[in-house]
């Protein structure tokens, strides 16, 4: 988002001032619920008890509330550029190694206990925490809510989980493809074998039905429709996020896959119809 913010101020409004936050999806949603934020960016869908929060407060999902799908992205597992043996895993692996138990009883995990062959050293977990939606759509679709290893290292911010990943030969850590394109020069994306043999994350393999499915998520942006009717710098900039000019051509050159334009034009259909 804050690329297309960026090019709406350059390109369409240098007049309007796009103030984009960093904070994570459920942040997000606790600033956008009581009407801090005009629209609120979310690398999962929006949830029940969140939706009830609008509700709280007089909104209406799916009335005062627009939910906007951007793009695609694909959950990366990325390793030490000094790791030559997990460059490919199954998608098994991959899950059951950050699950609580599975191998050790007290979560430390050797890579040697994932495949035989591999080395007799700690695996170092890492992962975004609580607050990223990206955290969220990992335990609750890939682990299906059950425990993380205790040991894992969960930090608020991606650029330290590049760093620590860049610095240990041991580790492994999970976040959005957005992050791993613009740091291939420090750590290694993961091949992930869904069962017909290892696939990379790449913009030609993330999508709904395309070879990198089984770690293909959505991300969206959520608009106060009130705000929107009520600024119209806000509707503005919404149409412009949904325009040929927003997410259809720049997700790609942030690491996302763009939708069908016809998705976004749906969109914007419904945009121009609030004015």
């Amino acid at each position: 988002m804050a690329h297309i913010a960026e090019q709406y101020m350059t390109r369409e409004q240098p007049d309007v001032n796009v103030q984009v936050g960093r904070a994570g999806s459920s942040a997000g949603f606790k600033k956008f619920i009581p009407g801090e934020t005009d629209l609120s960016d979310a690398s999962r869908a929006i949830k029940d008890e969140e939706i009830s929060q609008l509700e709280e407060k007089g909104l209406k999902y799916g009335e005062d509330v627009y939910e906007i799908k951007l793009a695609l992205d694909g959950l990366t597992f990325v390793i030490n550029k000094e790791n030559d043996w997990a460059g490919s895993m199954t998608k098994e692996e991959v899950m059951n190694m950050y699950l609580s138990g599975f191998y050790k009883a007290d979560d430390k995990v050797l890579w040697s206990d994932i495949r035989d062959g591999w080395p007799e050293q700690p695996v170092s977990f890492y992962g975004p925490n609580e607050n990223h939606g990206t955290y969220e759509f990992f335990y609750e679709n890939i682990l299906d809510k059950q425990d993380m290893v205790t040991t894992v290292n969960l930090q608020q911010e991606y650029a330290t989980l590049v760093d620590l990943v860049s610095k240990d030969a041991s580790a492994i850590a999970f976040f959005g493809f957005g992050y791993y394109v613009n740091n291939q020069d420090k750590i290694t994306a993961v091949k992930i074998d869904f069962g017909s043999g290892p696939v990379e994350p790449t913009l030609e393999t993330i999508g709904e039905s395309l070879p990198y499915a089984g770690f293909t998520r959505p991300v969206f942006t959520y608009l106060n429709v009130q705000y929107a009717k009520e600024k119209a710098q806000v509707l503005d900039f919404a149409k412009y996020i949904v325009s040929s000019e927003g997410a259809f051509k720049l997700a790609g050159e942030n690491g996302f896959a763009p939708l069908p334009k016809a998705e976004y034009d749906a969109y914007l259909q419904k945009l121009d119809a609030l004015g």
